[in-house]
């Protein structure tokens, strides 16, 4: 018997929706990377892109534990000399985008380099409970 390798073609891709409300953010993270990767599926190939699509709602919502939503930095840099911007994990959330702390945490837990970014970009991220993605008839995924 042959070990089953899967490639670009032969993949089918769900789409799922999640409420990330009241959900901590590290766990969240943690399995839609899973989700994103592909590793939820029997025919998983490590150096193929075979995850699904995943939309997240209510990313304005997520929970830190402990004493992070104060203490928790994000650090972002210029380019140039002394360009280091500092935000705390509050800072974000009542910012204009709270979905960046989602996004980051995910995106820390994917491969850093060409599939890793291919695999980034089947991820959607919204503030509020409103998606437009109604079409491609996604699945409410509980987590």
């Amino acid at each position: 018997m042959k070990t089953y390798l899967a490639t670009s073609q032969s993949v089918e891709r769900k789409w799922y929706v999640i409420d990330a409300k009241d959900k901590t953010v590290g766990r969240l993270a943690s399995q839609v990377a899973s989700i994103l990767r592909g590793k939820h599926k029997p025919t998983f190939t490590p150096n193929v892109d075979t995850g699904d699509h995943v939309v997240i709602i209510n990313a304005e919502k997520v929970k830190f534990t402990g004493r992070k939503l104060q203490e928790k930095k994000y650090y972002r840099h210029s380019g140039y000399t002394g360009g280091i911007k500092v935000n705390t994990a509050e800072e974000i959330l009542n910012s204009g985008r709270p979905e960046r702390i989602l996004k980051l945490a995910i995106w820390g837990m994917l491969p850093h380099n060409r599939l890793g970014r291919k695999m980034i970009k089947k991820l959607r991220v919204y503030a509020g409970n409103e998606h437009p993605h109604e079409a491609q008839l996604p699945e409410n995924l509980d987590i």
